[in-house]
């Protein structure tokens, strides 16, 4: 939302274009109850969708005041108990724990010891170098990066978190493109490497919380990261570190300014308790097959850790500071889904995507579809917002292809962190704000990463499930 009204021109305010979307998300709820050729209550549905999305593209308000409105429509058109339906998600108590974790995580102090046993480690050769140093540090951070996914349960958190570390680190460097690459590879690697981590990203939470209530199918952590691990969490690491040196490695072996100093302080408790504790929860979430628990209850045990009077690492008040907002959006996402399901719009839907895939079409060509008609929506709406839509959709579409679930929502998932632009995405609107990189710069290492992830890392993901399944 903006923080002031807009500058007026000759006496005259002018208005924010962000607020235009309101009364397009007006004229479409409209157009959709008028004219859209449904049952009344799913016509209604698809109305609150089309006005809930026209305000998350937009933003003319953030996006959690758009959840409450969202809450309070489907309230008022259907129950208070479809309307509530997202906050009884495990899904969405796992992002709430996740943000407590963040927030312990960033108080601990874990972060800058991570830095600097980083620093510490640069080898000889690399001090006085520029080029090797980049190559040192930018495969260091973005290994930092990529344990985060499996330690903290939320892609903006671990951005925030992570972000200002390579910031400071960059500052070793005289030339502007390595402290830009050093910036974007690791944080690109914990937001786009966490694919193939169930708890990695807010987009697999929400894709598996939908599939688990419509469909029945519970997927596991474990059986999550040993599908895709290997290619979209190792290998989309790979290739976002090989881009990041491609693209911003610098060119002058002295680069280096006179003051990168090599931070030296032991590690306290606080820190070692706090990384402790993030084992406990990947310690749980590897076990799944053995308990069978949801991943939320491993979020909540560290949750409890890292708060427990004696034994944790912060207090209480830390709570004071955690940004518990995006409830609201989630509970309205979920909302949304569970209404188009219940009112048959995404039967109806499914069936429109499925007329046009060949009625002899095999897994190869469904899962292509699903990405196609994924990456395409992110451009229209954020991608969160796309998987509370699209997901209901291709449970309905996979059944009646008669193929299995399981890799449809594991493509679906991995194609809505295939970005291009910073809209689409809060995560990289949060790497935009660190102004470290530019827009442009963002956008570029986002093309470059998806365009690859797109063009090579998921067909071969796709022929693992062909050869596997």
């Amino acid at each position: 939302m903006p923080d002031s009204p807009a500058p007026s021109v000759d006496g005259v305010r002018s208005v924010d274009p962000a607020w235009l979307s309101l009364p397009v998300g007006v004229a479409a709820a409209v157009a959709v109850l008028a004219a859209a050729p449904l049952p009344a209550d799913a016509a209604r549905m698809l109305a609150i969708t089309a006005f809930c999305i026209a305000l998350w593209v937009g933003t003319p308000v953030p996006p959690w005041l758009t959840g409450v409105v969202g809450i309070g429509l489907v309230g008022v058109a259907f129950s208070t108990e479809l309307a509530l339906v997202g906050f009884r998600s495990p899904a969405t108590w796992l992002v709430l724990s996740g943000i407590l974790i963040g927030e312990a995580t960033r108080r601990s102090g874990l972060a800058r010891l991570v830095e600097r046993r980083a620093l510490r480690r640069l080898p000889a050769a690399a001090r006085d170098d520029a080029r090797a140093s980049y190559r040192y540090l930018l495969v260091a951070f973005s290994a930092v990066g990529a344990a985060f996914v499996f330690l903290v349960p939320s892609a903006l958190v671990r951005v925030l978190i992570l972000g200002p570390i390579t910031v400071s680190a960059g500052r070793r460097f005289t030339d502007r493109r390595a402290r830009v690459g050093l910036f974007l590879g690791p944080v690109f690697v914990t937001f786009y490497g966490a694919a193939g981590v169930l708890t990695g990203s807010l987009g697999n939470i929400i894709v598996t919380g939908i599939v688990d209530s419509a469909a029945g199918l519970s997927i596991g952590w474990v059986e999550w990261l040993a599908w895709l691990g290997p290619v979209m969490t190792v290998g989309r690491s790979a290739v976002v570190v090989a881009v990041a040196y491609l693209l911003y490695r610098p060119t002058d072996a002295d680069a280096l300014a006179a003051d990168a100093a090599v931070p030296d302080r032991a590690a306290d408790g606080a820190e070692r308790r706090m990384l402790a504790f993030l084992l406990v929860g990947v310690g749980i979430w590897a076990t799944d097959f053995l308990h069978g628990l949801h991943p939320l209850y491993g979020a909540l045990v560290v949750a409890v850790l890292v708060f427990l009077p004696g034994v944790g690492v912060v207090d209480a008040e830390a709570v004071g500071d955690a940004d518990f907002s995006i409830a609201f959006f989630l509970g309205a996402v979920f909302a949304i889904a569970e209404g188009l399901q219940r009112t048959a719009f995404t039967d109806v839907a499914a069936g429109a995507m499925l007329s046009a895939v060949p009625a002899d079409a095999g897994l190869p060509l469904v899962l292509a579809a699903v990405s196609v008609v994924s990456v395409a929506l992110t451009f229209v709406m954020e991608g969160l917002a796309v998987a509370s839509v699209l997901t209901p959709v291709v449970v309905s579409f996979a059944r009646d292809a008669g193929v299995p679930l399981l890799p449809v929502a594991m493509v679906e998932a991995v194609s809505l962190i295939s970005y291009f632009f910073p809209y689409q995405s809060a995560v990289l609107v949060a790497m935009v704000g660190l102004d470290m990189a530019d827009t442009g710069e963002v956008v570029r290492m986002a093309t470059v990463c998806s365009l690859a992830t797109l063009v090579v890392l998921l067909p071969l993901q796709i022929l693992v499930f062909v050869l596997f399944l």
